[in-house]
């Protein structure tokens, strides 16, 4: 087990929704004049939220991305807040949305310095091209997630699809790079 616990923190969970129905966006903005809506630049609407801070975009499919919650029970309940006031604001939607977790983004740092070069060769499932990029990205199976592994020892997780992934994946990674005399520390 290391000796070094790797710092790991959630910086964005997207999820999607779906009212399974046609929302009519002018009268959304009807209802929330604050809301950004320029369909000849884009078919969605961004609706703000402050508390959880995050932005959803809907669309007159029904179709909805709610980004920049921190967890997902964050995610639910901000699409849920979205939808409580489109109801308030005398929208008419008949049925519960249907929610999925598409991405979750998180960045960690493990604590040690990381010998890239070697890394790249012994992992596998690696691309590194330092003269292009500083990081070295790899591709985890299990759970599938692509990790931006940086000298400094720290990394961005991406493509998680529920927050465990993310804690698997990163601690899995720790182990490996320790096992394999990857990592050191001061």
């Amino acid at each position: 087990m290391s000796k070094v616990k790797a710092v790991i923190s959630i910086e964005n969970v997207v999820a999607s929704a779906t009212l399974n129905q046609k929302v009519d966006l002018n009268a959304v903005v009807k209802g929330y004049p604050e809301v950004e809506y320029r369909p000849e630049q884009f078919p969605g609407l961004v609706f703000r939220l402050k508390r959880p801070k995050t932005a959803t975009l809907i669309f007159n499919s029904g179709k909805m991305v709610c980004t920049g919650a921190k967890s997902e029970k964050e995610a639910r309940r901000a699409v849920m807040k979205v939808i409580k006031e489109l109801k308030k604001g005398g929208i008419i939607i008949i049925s519960k949305p249907e929610l999925k977790i598409q991405n979750i983004v998180a960045s960690a740092s493990l604590g040690g310095m990381i010998d890239l070069e070697k890394a790249a060769y012994t992992l596998g499932k690696t691309m590194y091209e330092p003269e292009q990029f500083p990081g070295l990205i790899y591709r985890m199976d299990e759970p599938k997630v692509v990790i931006l592994l940086f000298a400094s020892g720290k990394l961005v997780c991406t493509g998680a699809k529920k927050e465990q992934d993310v804690y698997d994946a990163i601690h899995s990674l720790h182990k490996l790079l320790e096992e394999k005399n990857l990592i050191f520390y001061e």
